[in-house]
Order: structure tokens, then sequence, then C-alpha cells
């Protein structure tokens, strides 16, 4: 069968999965076939630029026309608008695929996550890190006991594109839209990425309580102007005050102290202010027969320090055939991009929907009969890790220890 995919957003994220959707069937032969059929935005004329430029068949300007329409709906806009679209595509029996964070707020992700729950179909998060090649071979190593009991875990996720004051406002600087800043954007995928590597009841467990801190460097931003930059300014060359200014209401940087079910400390930590990083996002854990690193700037290795090398870590190169999906793509030691955790995370989604459509019984009212768990990480992991999320919010609020229910 053809699955009829529907997208909402054409921006960032919508460029990464349209360039994953083109290039399943090259790469993953038994991947089902996908049809890029509508791509929906509000922008009419940048829309259809964006749908000729991905290879979208057609768009929609009403996400209230499509999502029982087509036969796999992925929700890429912005965090505000993931809520509604998504639970009326599940009421209306569609699998969906959702950016991360869930939501902005626990409240709306518990109520995304029920939906889930009951439409009973494949539904995912989009934590794309967890497909990473290092990221399955470290998942491995942990699984087979290789580092021993886990005591220390260290995830961090640093950039700097708003460390200039002058950096124009946009949406993910406002609460109502964003939910957070930092702690849900960049914090969120260091969330799950632990909760996927050591969440095991066998490894550390699930996070039990944090404490959290919040901090906003810049209070107001300015909106960025439709005149060319060369034309800003006056006449001996002088940059002129901008119309508008914008309130920050969301976090630029957090950090947070993790105590987990087995006794593991944790540390987590996330800036938009840290100068010099542009996508750092540094996983460290620490067991007590060895320890790992890993770096998404250098996503293809996986330092090791096994008890017996204790005189340093090996770092391995995660290139080779017999590692998770390298075989789909080039020889070893032909190194594998950021965009191929996109292609990965896609074909493993849309592999669920595909077996989930053709094998999974109907009940007597036509609904799918226990379906809906057939693809990790699913809405109730985006719920997960957006209990932990509001948790240090609610720390940094309190000034004190919070418990994760």
């Amino acid at each position: 069968m053809t699955l009829e995919v529907g997208v909402l957003g054409y921006r960032f994220m919508g460029k990464a999965h349209a360039n994953a959707l083109s290039r399943l069937s090259m790469f993953f032969p038994d991947a089902p076939d996908v049809e890029r059929s509508v791509l929906v935005g509000r922008d009419e004329d940048a829309l259809s630029d964006a749908a000729e430029q991905f290879g979208f068949e057609s768009i929609a300007t009403d996400w209230e026309a499509v999502v029982d329409d087509v036969d796999v709906f992925y929700n890429l806009g912005p965090n505000h608008v993931h809520a509604e679209p998504s639970i009326a595509a599940l009421e209306a029996g569609t699998p969906v695929f959702c950016e991360k964070p869930l939501a902005p707020t626990l409240a709306e992700a518990e109520r995304m996550a029920d939906a889930a729950a009951e439409a009973g179909v494949p539904n995912g998060t989009a934590f794309n890190y967890r497909f990473v090649p290092a990221i399955q071979h470290a998942k491995g190593l942990l699984e087979d006991g290789e580092l021993g009991e886990v005591r220390h875990v260290r995830g961090r996720y640093l950039q700097d594109w708003l460390v200039d004051p002058e950096a124009p406002w946009s949406w993910r600087n406002d609460a109502e839209m964003a939910g957070s800043g930092a702690l849900g954007d960049l914090g969120a995928h260091t969330v799950d990425l632990l909760r996927f590597l050591v969440g095991d009841d066998d490894l550390a467990g699930e996070m039990e309580r944090v404490s959290g801190h919040l901090q906003t460097f810049v209070d107001e931003r300015p909106v960025e102007s439709e005149t060319p930059a060369e034309s800003r300014g006056n006449e001996d060359g002088e940059a002129v005050e901008h119309d508008e200014m914008r309130s920050v209401t969301v976090d630029d940087a957090y950090s947070a102290q993790v105590e987990f079910e087995n006794g593991a400390m944790g540390t987590l930590e996330a800036s938009r202010f840290a100068t010099g990083h542009k996508n750092d996002h540094t996983i460290e854990i620490h067991g007590s027969k060895g320890s790992l690193r890993f770096s998404l700037e250098r996503l293809n290795e996986l330092e090791v320090l096994r008890a017996d090398e204790n005189r340093g870590y090996e770092t391995v190169l995660v290139t080779d055939e017999s590692d998770p999906y390298v075989d789909h793509w080039w020889p070893p030691g032909h190194v594998l991009g950021w965009e191929h955790t996109f292609v990965h995370e896609n074909y493993e989604f849309l592999s669920a929907v595909a077996s989930e459509s053709s094998e999974t019984p109907r009940n007597e009212g036509g609904e799918t009969a226990g379906a809906g768990d057939t693809f990790e990480p699913s809405f109730a992991d985006g719920l997960a890790a957006q209990r932990v999320l509001e948790a240090i919010e609610a720390s940094d609020e309190k000034r004190e220890w919070v418990s994760i229910s």
C-alpha cells in the first residue's frame, strides 16, 4: 500500500522531514511506499513555494480538512499548535507524528497522550536523536551490562544562537506559544535520550525528583523588520533603533540536579547563550565497570572506557555494517550526518503505521484493537519527558526539590 502523508509545517522541521520522506525508498527498500500528499500552513504563497521545493502534491490552509483525509499526519508546527490538530487526527483514526516537546504545557501533553491511547493507532514524538547509530550502539552496551551499575548521568545541550541581544524575537521566545525556552526546546531531547539509555529498571530507572534553576538573560528582543538589512541605518551609516521590541517570557538557560529511581545521580543543562557552541548535545554515563560519552557534534563517534582499560577512553567510529542502520548507507568509515537521523526515524514510524494498517484486527466498532504502542518514542514518551520538564520548572519557582509524579 501507499501511505498518503499530510504535513503541517514547512520551515525547519518541515524541510528535515520532507528530505527524509524523499529518501526512504532509495536507502530503505523495505520501507512502505509514501506519497507526500499535502502540505499545510497559513501563508498560501509561501506554502506553494515550499510544496514545490519539497515535492508535495497539494497544499491546504486548513488542517481540519486534512487530518481525516490522509493516512498519516505529521504535526511539525510551533508548540502551541501541537495539541488541537494532533488530537483531531487521532480522533479520526489517523496515526500522528508530532514534533517535540509534545506540548507547551503538561496539561495539553496529557490530553494528547490520552487521545493517543484512546485512538489505538501508531503515534510518535519526534525525538530523532534516539536514532543516531552511536546512540543505538551505546544502548546496546548498557543493556549488555558493559558499564555495570549506573552511578552518574550527565546531559547538556549547548547552543549560542541567542547570544546577541539584537537577535530577533521569535515564537520560541514566547511562553504562550513555546511553553518554555531552552528547557523545552533542548532539555526535552536530553531528558528523552537519558530515559531511552538508562531508564530501564535494571539500569538507572526513571527520574524520581529534580532540583531546577531557570534563567533569562535578555528580557526583550527586537521584532524582525521586513526592511532589508543594508537599508536599516541613518545617513551616517549608524544603526537606527528598532520600531518594536517584544518581551522574552521563557528561559534562556536551565540546569537541574536529578535523582534516579535506582540511586544514580544526574545533572542536566541547556543554554542558547553558550558562546562558541553551535549544536553541542553531550551525554555522559558513568558506571561501576566503565563509562561512555557522546557528542552530537561528533555524531559518528562514541567514546567508551572499560574497567580494564582505565587509562583513557577509546574512540569508536560507529560506521560499520554491523552498526544500527549503517548497512543502508555507505561503506564503513563513510560518516553519516544529522539529516540521516530523520530518515531512520521516519523509516521506523512509517513501518509501524504500515504494519498496523495491514495486520491489526478491528473490533466491532471498526477501530483498531490493541494498537498504538508499536513505535517508540510514542506520545507516552513525550508525556513522560514533559513531566520532568514541568517538575524542573516547578522546582525553580518553589526553590526546592520536586518529585516527578
